[in-house]
């Protein structure tokens, strides 16, 4: 099967964008895997794939990511904005605002004049049963054990499940101990994308992010979001802040309510097309 697609990024967490409206594409977790290698595939941190919505009344495109192990997941904030730009380069639209289907939900693209994307990723889900992680209620934090150490984290799902733990400086943060550690936490059922989160002021933080599935990225859009949802909770941030990552800046805002979406806005770049034969 030979496939054309296009490789993008967001602040530098990348993808293989997949147009399934206009080829046949058959995914395997083998195929992803090849696809995502770095040095045999394309390489890329996931795969997304462009399909025809189940309900077009209700959205223009059904929206999959499948994470670099073969594993397909519910969301993906940077992939959202790439999604946007791809759609709107391929010749899939013209709209502006884009309603997409995602395994969590109906989530809404906006194009900007200058080439940012704000996606509306929807009310944060703060309920354990609903992030799913194994509490016995909503709390600004919980108390976690993991590799000998007690940590403070905030749990939230942005459509994905995220563990946000405040550090004094993230550079020298422990992502590469205790990411994997948190990611396979048993208190977390789907496994969790683990945030390290330096407050700078109400209006600023920086954050690293171990994703589930993919390792520690260069940005992460989810987590980006799940980082300012767990600060405004414990009282550290304003509605609207810059968050900081590896590969630039996203902005976050968020009412502070839980019925309330998460926006973000932030830049997403093709890099290069190509086929490939699978």
């Amino acid at each position: 099967m030979e496939l054309h697609f296009t490789k993008m990024h967001g602040l530098g967490n990348d993808f293989v964008v997949i147009d399934a409206v206009r080829q046949r594409v058959s995914l395997t977790p083998e195929r992803v895997r090849f696809l995502a290698h770095r040095r045999t595939g394309v390489g890329c941190d996931q795969v997304l794939l462009v399909e025809p919505p189940a309900d077009p009344g209700q959205a223009a495109f059904r929206y999959r990511i499948f994470n670099a192990d073969g594993n397909e997941v519910e969301q993906c904030g940077n992939g959202a904005r790439c999604f946007a730009v791809f759609v709107r380069e391929a010749g899939l639209t013209e709209a502006t605002v884009i309603p997409v289907e995602t395994a969590a939900g109906i989530i809404s693209l906006q194009v900007q004049r200058d080439g940012q994307v704000t996606v509306d990723m929807g009310p944060p889900r703060l309920e354990p049963w609903a992030i799913p992680f194994e509490a016995g209620a909503a709390a600004p934090t919980h108390t976690l054990q993991v590799g000998g150490e007690t940590l403070e984290i905030g749990a939230v799902s942005m459509g994905n499940p995220h563990a946000v733990v405040v550090v004094e400086d993230v550079r020298t943060a422990p992502v590469e101990r205790l990411g994997p550690l948190i990611e396979r936490h048993p208190r977390f059922p789907r496994g969790a994308n683990a945030g390290f989160m330096e407050v700078v002021s109400r209006d600023q933080v920086r954050l690293r992010v171990f994703e589930r599935g993919a390792g520690e990225t260069l940005a992460c859009g989810t987590g980006a979001c799940a980082a300012v949802v767990s600060g405004q909770l414990q009282g550290l941030l304003d509605r609207q802040v810059a968050v900081d990552l590896p590969g630039g800046r996203l902005v976050i805002e968020w009412a502070g309510r839980e019925d309330a979406p998460v926006m973000m806005t932030g830049p997403a770049q093709s890099v290069f097309t190509g086929r490939i034969e699978l």
